[in-house]
Parts: structure tokens; C-alpha cells; sequence
């Protein structure tokens, strides 16, 4: 990736961070251990981000 990057995706990247967080423990323990884990977790080397960049433009 750029070291210089465009506002628009540095705020996608600010987000895809924001949203990558686990369960707060309050909500584990207020719904009996049945809610753990969220779907739309991602780990950083498994699953890449779909990021719309200049070199997708060029063809």
C-alpha cells in the first residue's frame, strides 16, 4: 500500500479498524456467554481489504 494515501481511504482503513474490535465483555455477560464472537471480524493476514485503488483504474 501507498505511504501516501488518498482521505477517502484512509478514512475506509479508520473504519474497516473501528469495526474490527471484539465483543464488549458487558454484552457477553449479559446475554450468558451466547453472544462471543461477531461476524465480521477479520484478521489482518487471512482476509484482505477491498480497497479501490489507482492501480484497479488503469486497464
Amino acid at each position: 500500500m501507498a505511504r501516501v494515501k488518498t482521505p477517502a481511504i484512509k478514512n475506509h482503513i479508520a473504519k474497516e479498524i473501528k469495526t474490527n474490535q471484539s465483543v464488549p465483555v458487558w454484552v457477553i455477560a449479559r446475554t450468558n456467554g451466547r453472544v462471543r464472537t461477531t461476524p465480521s471480524r477479520r484478521h489482518w493476514r487471512r482476509n484482505r481489504l477491498k480497497l479501490k485503488t489507482k492501480r484497479f483504474f488503469r486497464r
